[in-house]
């Protein structure tokens, strides 16, 4: 790329010029001719390049060449200097009579400034990418990476890293974006002249730039990785306080380390781009300030935060020990051991008593080229939990975010069981590679519907590299997608089935049961404190059926939406039998449970942890039992039934609700997406 630069010159006196190799100065040489002026000639050292516009017309070599109005003269260098003023330039200027009329002397002093990045996204800092001052998505895109340094080096007193204004540790700089300067030529800059990094007041809420003071400072008696190991060796060059700062010029052949720094993800005001540059500047005078005459420019891109889906392989299961929650942690372990994951309990001293772990948080991560690690979102639900995100989770290669909503907005609906994420998929020729996140809002016609926060909301949309959707989840009690629809792996077809729940397959379920002899079968037999009911008492409630029509017309109409959204057939989709009835909740009529809901399960690769139904037994097993295994086991999975129902189901909430899983990242890039 070449960098073009208007020069004055003066004739009778020599002008000293630093020029960048790859730049292009450009003489207006009617402008600098002395009066009647006709013709002009050009000298120069052989490291010198020039041209003159518009082309003369054939002239001997030796030949003057005419002036005209329009006349310029191009000057470049292709090699930086090993000394100042190592290289001349000279316009001669010529009356009618080719008369000499006056001469102009340039002393040209040439060095190579590159600010370079990994533009190309392979991890490694190339020397003067033609694209790193630009970013383009894509397997063939451009443009570098940032990292949000939203981890915590310290794991005593901790905060997040972004609130620390210096290097805390060195293994800080691993959550960094490398950018290099790489300059060549004479032992120092001619006088005056200097180097300088700048942003701009906007970009600097969102980045931060370090320097390794010991990289490529020549002559030192210990490498530079020696150095690497203090903290003190970074200094911070620019921050929202320090908008432009002079970096140093080394001589020779160098290269100075810097590392830059995100503070913040994407957002409604942010859409993650941030330029960083770096001026030549040139002195005018004494008491004048400085003129930039060469600038060089990269842009980053700040990575979004990812959800992971329940196709992707679990890391570790989280979950929630109470006083009353026995019977659902030895379902729990069990499920665990035999899955063969890490599980770490969340004791009562920590939760005080807030067992809703799904509801607390939500798992994800960021990538860049160069590194990647968890990041867990905080809902600002901030029940009991609250503290758990924070003080458990956050630490060295651990991040933490969270959006700050005022608490009259905050509804149920602003807890992460209603924030789910799709498996990839494929829609009319659109890829997403990522999978889509999903949440719950109010049907758009409701009057006393409620919402997830905008703050959230607005974050989520921001990411875009998992674009969301929207469904009706409001005409739930709790109001969260995870009571009506979960994903599981799958070996055929898109990779994964939809679960959703469906009181339509539950009745059918029942009626085959009573068409079959077994009407006086009985649901919640055994429990204690439950009035056991008959398939014949389900079937003959007209009530109860009723409110099961309206939820299937609810669970309907979300099912269009994923089916339109998520580009699925209905052989994606499997219906569980899963009954509900309705509260009155503030003036409203909202849907629960009617006995556990087995779509609120965890799925642990090819295992199922789904809450035990205590369905009516036939033959001794449970009827509803045996139709989930029956619907999993032809997709390969494995069914494990947990106990919930005194320490979840009661509560209006279920396994799903009780655990978290965080789980491997994608293997695909997010910004290899196109956009």
């Amino acid at each position: 790329m070449i960098h073009p630069r208007t020069l004055r010159v003066d004739y009778g006196k020599p002008t000293s010029v630093l020029c960048v190799v790859g730049s292009e100065l450009t003489v207006n040489l009617n402008r600098s001719a002395p009066p009647s002026t006709k013709f002009f000639s050009v000298k120069c050292s052989p490291s010198v390049q020039y041209r003159v516009s518009p082309l003369p017309k054939e002239t001997s070599h030796l030949s003057p060449i005419p002036l005209n109005g329009n006349s310029v003269l191009l000057i470049s260098m292709n090699r930086a200097s090993e000394h100042e003023k190592d290289s001349k330039l000279s316009v001669w200027y010529y009356g009618e009579n080719k008369k000499v009329l006056g001469q102009a002397l340039l002393h040209l002093t040439a060095v190579e400034i590159s600010l370079d990045v990994d533009a190309d996204r392979d991890g490694i800092v190339e020397k003067n990418n033609l694209n790193k001052g630009s970013w383009k998505w894509g397997p063939n895109g451009h443009g570098a990476v940032l990292l949000v340094n939203c981890d915590s080096e310290r794991t005593y007193w901790k905060k997040p890293d972004t609130e620390h204004n210096e290097v805390y540790r060195v293994s800080d700089l691993k959550d960094m974006s490398p950018m290099v300067l790489r300059t060549k030529g004479p032992a120092k800059l001619p006088e005056g002249y200097k180097l300088a990094m700048h942003i701009s007041q906007t970009d600097a809420e969102s980045v931060r730039v370090f320097m390794s003071r010991s990289s490529g400072v020549p002559n030192n008696s210990l490498p530079s990785r020696f150095f690497n190991y203090f903290v003190k060796d970074y200094s911070l060059v620019l921050n929202s306080e320090v908008l432009s700062q002079e970096v140093p010029y080394l001589g020779g052949e160098a290269e100075t380390q810097f590392y830059v720094e995100g503070l913040r993800f994407l957002d409604k005001d942010f859409n993650g781009l941030v330029s960083i540059n770096l001026s030549l500047l040139e002195p005018i005078s004494e008491g004048l300030p400085e003129t930039p005459i060469f600038t060089d420019k990269v842009v980053f891109r700040v990575t979004p935060w990812i959800m992971t889906p329940n196709t992707l392989q679990p890391v570790e299961v989280f979950v929630c020990s109470t006083k009353d929650n026995y019977q659902f942690l030895k379902g729990m372990r069990n499920l665990v051991a035999k899955s063969g994951y890490k599980l770490k309990i969340c004791h009562e001293y920590v939760n005080r008593g807030d067992r809703w772990m799904q509801d607390e948080l939500e798992f994800g991560y960021i990538d860049s080229p160069h590194h990647q690690f968890p990041v867990v979102l905080d809902s600002p639900r901030d029940g009991k939990l609250q503290d758990f995100p924070y003080n458990e989770l956050l630490g060295p290669d651990f991040g933490y975010v969270t959006r700050v909503a005022h608490r009259r907005d905050v509804s149920s609906l602003d807890s992460f069981g209603n924030l789910e994420v799709s498996p990839p998929v494929t829609v009319n020729g659109k890829n997403y590679p990522l999978g889509r996140i999903i949440i719950g809002v109010a049907f758009p016609t409701a009057t006393k519907g409620r919402n997830m926060t905008k703050v959230v909301q607005d974050f989520l949309w921001a990411q875009k590299v998992q674009e969301p959707i929207a469904l009706f989840s409001d005409w739930l009690l709790v109001g969260h997608v995870d009571e009506f629809l979960t994903f599981v792996p799958a070996p055929d077809r898109k990779g994964f089935r939809l679960l959703l729940a469906s009181p339509d397959a539950g009745y059918k379920l029942f009626r085959g049961l009573q068409n079959d002899g077994h009407g006086q079968a009985k649901l919640f037999e055994g429990l204690k404190d439950e009035e056991p009911v008959t398939v014949d008492d389900i079937l003959k409630n007209d009530s109860l059926q009723s409110e099961n029509n309206y939820v299937q017309s609810c669970i309907d109409w979300n099912r269009d939406v994923l089916k339109r959204e998520l580009g699925l057939d209905d052989e994606d989709i499997i219906d569980l039998p899963i009954l509900f009835k309705l509260e009155w909740d503030n003036d409203v009529f909202r849907a629960v449970a009617y006995y556990p809901d087995m779509v609120n399960m965890i799925v642990l690769g090819k295992n199922l942890g789904i809450p035990k139904p205590f369905g009516p037994k036939v033959n001794g097993r449970c009827a509803l039992e045996a139709e989930m295994c029956s619907l999993m086991e032809g997709l390969g999975l494995s069914c494990m039934f947990i106990d919930d129902f005194a320490s979840y189901h009661k509560l209006l909430g279920e396994v799903h609700c009780g655990s978290n899983v965080r789980r491997e990242p994608f293997h695909f890039k997010w910004w290899n997406l196109e956009m």
